[in-house]
């Protein structure tokens, strides 16, 4: 691939990036990236020859975003329980402040495609949460409940977004529930 060819490629995923923060993963079509990148409605398919690929690109993008925020934040700390803390406040926070990406990142259809290892590319920081998990409840099924958790934050951050969280329980912010989520998989602190 020639310098130009790689600089649009990377060009129709910013564009892509872009357009999913501002409009949703309803904005994400070929032509309406084409033309943001100022090219025919064809070229992106020189790249991405099909949509999916684009979109998983773009995807691929929002779990790289994902795992920079995650990493400084474990730095603080060697207790895991903080570390899964933090790894599930930052992930609350990604999924609320981006929700078109974090739509996209989590589209079966991307993730079962398996253009671009997108799936292979959400893998680690699942594996990093089942590590952390397992390093305070080594009793347990570390992946199991690491599931089970995630599951819990994938739907508190849903739900928070959609408004249901904060009619149905009056929480100002979804800390408190993050903490109710995290003693529900990981038990009380200094207990088992």
């Amino acid at each position: 691939m020639t310098e130009s060819g790689t600089s649009l490629r990377t060009r129709l995923v910013d564009i892509g990036v872009d357009l999913v923060a501002a409009e949703g993963v309803q904005a994400l079509t070929l032509r309406e990236i084409a033309r943001r990148a100022g090219v025919s409605h064809g070229a992106p398919r020189r790249y991405f020859p099909t949509h999916l690929e684009l979109l998983s690109a773009i995807a691929r993008r929002g779990f790289a975003d994902l795992g920079d925020r995650v990493r400084p934040t474990l730095d603080g700390t060697s207790d895991p329980r903080a570390q899964v803390r933090e790894l599930a406040r930052v992930y609350l926070e990604f999924a609320l402040g981006n929700p078109g990406m974090y739509e996209l990142m989590f589209r079966h259809d991307l993730l079962e495609s398996g253009h671009l290892g997108l799936r292979e590319t959400s893998l680690p920081l699942f594996a990093l949460l089942a590590d952390l998990v397992g390093q305070v409840r080594p009793e347990t099924d570390a992946r199991r409940t690491a599931g089970a958790l995630w599951a819990n934050l994938h739907g508190i951050a849903q739900l928070w977004r959609w408004g249901s969280l904060q009619l149905a329980t009056a929480e100002p912010d979804f800390k408190a529930l993050l903490d109710t989520a995290l003693l529900a998989h990981l038990g009380p602190e200094g207990g088992r």
